[in-house]
């Protein structure tokens, strides 16, 4: 009886270790997006004030008498790029496939490190300092009034099936400073093709996609 009791003690730890889990076992690798811009290494960034944009005022007997406001400027402005709206299908870690116009599944584990919007508005920052010379910050570090607004929605970021091609597809939407307020919009879209619909060949296909858009949406928005 002790020798049975003694067995069951044993077998008991090593029953539970086969039903306790920790989480689904993660994929052999996570993807993530690269900038293929080169962004300036140890230059400093530097944003002037936008036109028109007062940048300090004389008082006197409590009174505003004078203010100093900037002129046009050459470049060297700011723009803000806020965070960026997404589908529900891409809201996800996961690589999205198209197989039909209405159904979508998913590659086996392609995984995201984070979601696509955040990876690529970071793309669409070191394109636009690489390629127009702006300072780009977040909607967390704006602090200049006067400065550019790009946000979107990105509307298409995984494989299509049908073509076999990794597609990006970013609606954009820019306030300029210069702009007096209006607001513009335009659609951005590049189509990479991939040699198999899996993790590697999905992660290679849509960094170059991603690319693609955040330079035309960079020389969209100009200098």
């Amino acid at each position: 009886m002790r020798t049975h009791a003694k067995t069951l003690a044993l077998m008991l730890p090593l029953a539970l270790a086969g039903c306790i889990s920790f989480g689904a076992k993660p994929p052999p690798s996570l993807l993530t997006l690269r900038t293929t811009a080169q962004v300036p290494v140890g230059q400093p960034q530097v944003a002037l004030a936008a036109p028109g944009t007062t940048r300090s005022t004389l008082s006197l007997g409590g009174q505003p008498v004078a203010s100093v406001t900037n002129g046009p400027v050459a470049g060297g402005t700011s723009i803000t790029v806020a965070t960026l709206n997404a589908t529900q299908e891409i809201a996800t870690n996961r690589v999205p496939v198209q197989s039909t116009p209405t159904s979508v599944a998913y590659i086996k584990n392609a995984i995201w490190v984070e979601s696509p919007a955040r990876a690529f508005a970071r793309v669409l920052g070191d394109t636009l300092t690489a390629r127009t010379g702006r300072v780009v910050l977040s909607s967390a570090q704006s602090f200049q009034t006067g400065a550019a607004q790009l946000t979107g929605d990105l509307r298409t970021f995984g494989i299509d099936a049908g073509s076999q091609s990794a597609v990006v597809v970013f609606d954009a939407a820019l306030v300029r400073a210069s702009g007096g307020g209006a607001i513009e919009k335009q659609r951005f879209e590049a189509r990479v093709p991939v040699a198999a619909i899996d993790p590697a060949n999905a992660g290679v296909g849509l960094n170059a996609a991603a690319n693609q858009v955040a330079a035309q949406v960079a020389d969209w928005v100009g200098r």
